[in-house]
């Protein structure tokens, strides 16, 4: 895919795997909503999940982003990223907001309110990409 095509095929899709390692080795794969922001995947986690503890040991994560029922219809975008943990209360809400934002459309008070709840017990992360791979088996 060109780099206009994979920031399509981003804005697009819903859910982004993350792989992190576990502390025995073995890769620890969990599904997550996700934004973009100036071509970087951002997310936001309990600070309490597995997923972070993994990351704290090692920054380290792989993440993909697939579509496509038929093999003629698969694609997707796999990052080989490392990942920025930020704990900053604003930065989290705020990313919190646009996550709610972006999977349920325009935030009602409720929403807002249910978003800032949350934020205190969250981390945001920022998957900052070290290389990229994408598949379009449309193309072949």
């Amino acid at each position: 895919m060109t780099s206009e095509e994979v920031a399509a095929f981003l804005a697009a899709e819903r859910v982004l795997t993350v792989a992190t390692l576990g502390r025995d080795g073995w890769p620890h794969l969990m599904p997550l909503w996700y934004v973009v922001r100036a071509g970087e995947c951002w997310a936001w986690t309990y600070a309490k999940s597995q997923k972070v503890r993994n990351l704290e040991r090692d920054p380290r994560c792989t993440l993909q982003v697939e579509a496509g029922d038929r093999y003629d219809q698969l694609r997707g975008v796999m990052i080989k990223a490392e990942c920025e943990l930020i704990r900053d209360p604003a930065a989290v809400a705020a990313l919190g907001l646009e996550v709610y934002e972006r999977y349920g459309g325009p935030l009602s008070d409720e929403a807002r309110a249910a978003a800032l709840r949350q934020a205190p017990k969250r981390i945001a992360m920022r998957f900052v990409a070290r290389e990229t791979a994408t598949w379009d088996h449309g193309k072949l």
